[in-house]
């Protein structure tokens, strides 16, 4: 039986909400996605009552099973750390009062579970999420993108569509790179994969991937 997932790409001027049904074959299929977006002149307030009720338009229409936020990380941009903490925080509060389990996962966490490299930039997520749900274009903007990716990321690392963690990781590499050869050998794609689920540092991941 598939596992429905919601993800939250947090943002104060633009919140990323994608929802997905994963399979326990690993297979992914889109059941919806929006950017909810609040004007820059509003107050604080109004703006956080508009994010909320595009999540909570989102939470009752398709009632997800799990919550995936991707974490607040430091930055040198001190506001949108602010706007992205307190928008995370709503999502919480929301998820919280639906009973709905959250998990934060950090960008490398996801970069490198669906493209099998933890420092992939927005279009390289795009385009796999993309192939991964069989659409013909990558969804935009790229909130849109990063917030199925989290929703994919969480089925996936957290085997909660069935089987176990590592064959949900060993997936998410295939799908980034294709299989192994057959001498059984790693490609690039897969050792950068695994380099970031240890936490290795970006010099250890192949030179050919750094780019």
């Amino acid at each position: 039986m598939a596992v429905r997932v919601l993800g939250i790409d947090p943002g104060l001027t633009r919140c990323g909400i994608g929802i997905v049904d994963v399979a326990g074959n690993r297979s992914a299929t889109l059941v919806d996605v929006t950017v909810v977006r609040s004007p820059i002149d509003l107050p604080l307030e109004k703006r956080l009552l508009l994010l909320s009720e595009g999540i909570e338009d989102m939470l009752d229409r398709h009632k997800p099973q799990f919550v995936a936020i991707e974490r607040v990380f430091a930055q040198n941009n001190v506001g949108t750390v602010m706007g992205t903490a307190q928008i995370s925080g709503v999502a919480l509060l929301l998820a919280a009062r639906r009973g709905l389990p959250v998990t934060l996962h950090t960008p490398s966490e996801v970069k490198a579970a669906i493209t099998g490299y933890g420092s992939a930039d927005k279009k390289q997520v795009g385009t796999m999420v993309a192939r991964i749900l069989g659409l013909t274009e990558i969804p935009k903007p790229a909130d849109a993108a990063d917030a199925l990716a989290l929703a994919i990321c969480h089925a996936w690392r957290t085997g909660i569509a069935g089987g176990s963690v590592s064959a949900s990781n060993t997936r998410s590499a295939e799908w980034a790179a294709g299989p192994a050869p057959a001498s059984g050998a790693l490609t690039p794609a897969q050792k950068a994969w695994r380099a970031a689920e240890r936490g290795t540092s970006v010099s250890a991941v192949p030179r050919s991937l750094k780019r």
